[in-house]
């Protein structure tokens, strides 16, 4: 093959079977589990305050929802993009294969978009329904559909919406993490690809979404508010670290044990593994994700938890450990993705990729990709207020 031709510069080592000398599922494929985690992370922390109540998350509950519907709406485009022919992913949901675990997603995420397009709804119905006061016309009407043709905000009937809201988060949750289990699980599927197939791998996808998707929340929450000029609530802010701790110490835990287990349990390709972590990925996964981007955030999250800072010294931390958990996810979407891409199925060599700026699925793409959500995100915030009224004071 032609390398000039290639999306991406190869460099291989002993030896390849001319099947593996190119990366097939590149950097879309690498976008695609790293947006559906940002959807599962934000909607746990909507979770915590609607279903379970923790009174310090009511700040950044409304915002978590918004945030959650603006990436779900484009969870499935790096999958569209990656097809040559994106109008056929039509066929798998009209005439499906009940064996086929890739049938399923179609389903699941007009579950997931469902379901949350209703929690917002309900949550912002006092607002919508006095938006649909002061409006007229074809906007008029639209805010009758958005407000379920219903203007009572009588106690009783806010009690309801309440009720209905705890309901839909309950059976919203198992949803969510359906929703990102099973990419986990589509990998873990994979068994021809040593890297892939373990049962872990559904698990460590699941924690890492709430890592990144909360790390996200608490980064656009304290940006937004200091663009803005807005007070930041310290509660919620330590509330989300407390939460993000946890959830970072499982995922980083269940990422080693997974590695760690190919080396004690000496598998089949246990020294191709060993081989890929200190050739092609020992940079991307020591050094970046596991060195850089895990134990620094450790010890960072221990000085946050152990010690009494300043509030303006503990966000500022915050939002720094918070950016280096979101590379940290997605330095682990591409070690996972297109690192279980460069061994070859010889079991004697290793490719190595290395994306383009303009390619289809080069840099580019991927920047405009990941900018869409945040388009739609100020667009709703337009119709939806992030912030509960109350909140809304301003910094002296």
């Amino acid at each position: 093959m032609d390398a000039a031709h290639s999306s991406a510069a190869m460099l291989i080592s002993n030896y390849v079977f001319p099947n593996d000398l190119h990366v097939h599922w590149s950097m879309m494929i690498v976008l695609y589990p790293y947006i559906t985690g940002l959807v599962d992370g934000a909607f746990i922390i909507a979770a915590l305050y609607y279903l379970f109540d923790i009174k310090s998350l009511r700040p950044v509950a409304r915002f978590s929802l918004l945030f959650a519907l603006a990436f779900l709406c484009i969870a499935t485009l790096p999958l569209l993009l990656h097809l040559g022919r994106p109008e056929r992913n039509f066929n798998m949901l009209l005439t499906p294969s009940p064996s086929s675990a890739m049938a399923g997603f179609g389903y699941i995420y007009a579950v997931s978009m469902g379901v949350l397009v209703f929690i917002v709804l309900f949550v912002y119905r006092p607002d919508l329904v006095e938006l649909r006061a002061k409006s007229k016309g074809l906007l008029q009407f639209l805010y009758r559909a958005m407000t379920f043709d219903s203007i009572d905000l009588s106690k009783d009937a806010l009690e309801l919406d309440q009720k209905i809201i705890r309901f839909l988060v309950g059976i919203g949750i198992p949803i969510a993490v359906v929703l990102h289990g099973y990419v986990g699980f589509i990998f873990g599927g994979v068994k021809a690809n040593p890297t892939w197939s373990t049962p872990l791998m559904p698990v460590i996808f699941l924690f890492s979404a709430c890592v990144s998707g909360i790390s996200a929340i608490i980064l656009s929450y304290i940006i937004i508010r200091k663009i803005k000029g807005r007070s930041i609530d310290h509660d919620c802010i330590k509330t989300c670290i407390k939460t993000l701790t946890l959830f970072f110490i499982l995922a980083f835990a269940f990422e080693m044990l997974e590695v760690f287990s190919h080396s004690y349990l000496k598998s089949g390709y246990h020294h191709m593994v060993e081989g890929l972590l200190n050739g092609p990925l020992a940079s991307s996964f020591w050094l970046w994700q596991v060195k850089i981007c895990s134990i620094i955030p450790l010890f960072i999250l221990g000085v946050l938890g152990l010690f009494t800072i300043k509030k303006n010294i503990y966000n500022f931390m915050a939002a720094i450990v918070s950016a280096m958990l979101l590379l940290q996810v997605l330095i682990m979407r591409w070690n996972v993705v297109i690192g279980g891409q460069l061994m070859s199925k010889s079991a004697r060599g290793y490719t190595e990729f290395h994306p383009e700026w303009f390619d289809k699925e080069g840099i580019i793409a991927v920047i405009i990709v990941m900018a869409i959500p945040f388009i739609i995100l100020f667009v709703l915030g337009r119709i939806f207020p992030f912030w509960i009224k109350d909140n809304e004071t301003k910094v002296k």
